[in-house]
């Protein structure tokens, strides 16, 4: 009998903690049976920093820590790609930085901390057009830009996961879809995030398209859900740090239920073809903002995040998908018996 498709649970540590110290992050998620974390913001003794800021020391005080909670990086939660695509003034906050120089310096910054974590994975996104314009006019430049990301993970023997988001290039399935067709390298994949299409107004038959869609060229997902019957359609500009909505995978509108029934029968195929560049297997990471969310990050607390965990895992007893959280077996063999 062939063995049941198989998922690693991960999430995103600084969602558990309340002060975003690396103490508390892992503690919070050794509790809850969770070995892998993906990194972004965290606090290691001198303030709360994003993964980009942190010095070596504190790199190292990291890895120490890891070993004692027996915690591993999934991926680098960069923000790589929130950046403008053209130096105008549109009306947000965003960043402009001219694009060699980003390369060269904060996009290598993100294969360095890759490394220096030991994760093949590191998240980003697919860059801001000006504010209120066709995305699609933007496709090619993107395209052209993140083409360069991949080669530069790719030859650091990395692979950059490009996450659907509102207002970037790449908002919904369909247009990441193009930009992975256009890109064309084995060293992108992209990521599906269901609360990310439902808060710019898709309903769960349209979240599903942009599955479909997205489905070929995924390499993980952030398990992330939505739900306010307030919005009655497609919105434009989503205003990101007035979200509020957000729930439990099992409670809102993405219907995840049924987008992971239907990625569990291309599960095997691609956790071969992630082994084959040295990931783990297929992750499913948690980002699940219960508390609060923003452009940058979110907030869920201990207890949300238990709750996110136990959300996800009832769904995928359901529908058969196998997993492993921490148990007494794990605990005998961390003693040395």
């Amino acid at each position: 009998m062939p063995a049941a498709p198989r998922v690693i649970l991960s999430g995103f540590a600084d969602e558990a903690a309340i002060h975003k110290t690396a103490y508390e992050q892992f503690a919070a998620f050794a509790a809850i049976g969770l070995e892998y974390y993906s990194l972004r913001f965290v606090d290691v003794g001198h303030g709360i920093k994003n993964v980009m800021e942190l010095t070596k020391s504190e790199i190292t005080r990291l890895r120490h820590m890891e070993d004692d909670f027996g915690m591993n990086v999934a991926s680098i939660g960069s923000p790589i790609g929130k950046v403008k695509l053209l130096d105008e003034n549109d009306g947000t906050k965003n960043r402009f930085v001219p694009f060699k120089k980003y390369l060269k310096s904060e996009v290598q910054k993100a294969c360095d901390l890759a490394h220096a974590f030991e994760t093949k994975l590191i998240r980003g996104f697919s860059f801001y057009p000006p504010k209120g314009s066709d995305p699609y006019e933007y496709i090619s430049q993107a395209a052209d830009q993140l083409g360069q990301i991949a080669e530069l993970c790719h030859r650091s023997d990395l692979t950059f996961g490009l996450e659907v988001e509102a207002n970037l290039v790449g908002q919904t399935g369909e247009l990441l879809a193009e930009l992975h067709r256009q890109v064309n390298h084995p060293a992108m994949v992209t990521i599906f995030d269901g609360g990310n299409l439902v808060s710019q107004g898709m309903t769960t038959d349209e979240v599903f398209q942009e599955y479909q869609a997205m489905k070929p060229s995924l390499g993980w997902m952030h398990i992330k859900d939505y739900r306010d019957p307030s919005l009655t359609g497609r919105q434009g500009h989503v205003e990101e740090d007035k979200l509020k909505n957000f729930v439990p995978s099992d409670m809102g509108d993405s219907g995840h239920t049924r987008i992971l029934e239907d990625f569990k029968e291309v599960l095997p195929k691609l956790e071969r073809k992630l082994k084959r560049r040295g990931i783990p297997g297929v992750f499913l990471d948690l980002e699940p903002h219960l508390k609060g969310g923003g452009q940058f990050g979110g907030f869920s607390g201990p207890d949300g995040m238990g709750v996110a965990l136990r959300s996800l895992c009832r769904i995928l007893d359901f529908i058969g998908v196998e997993y492993h959280l921490r148990g007494w077996d794990d605990i005998i063999a961390a003693r040395g018996f």
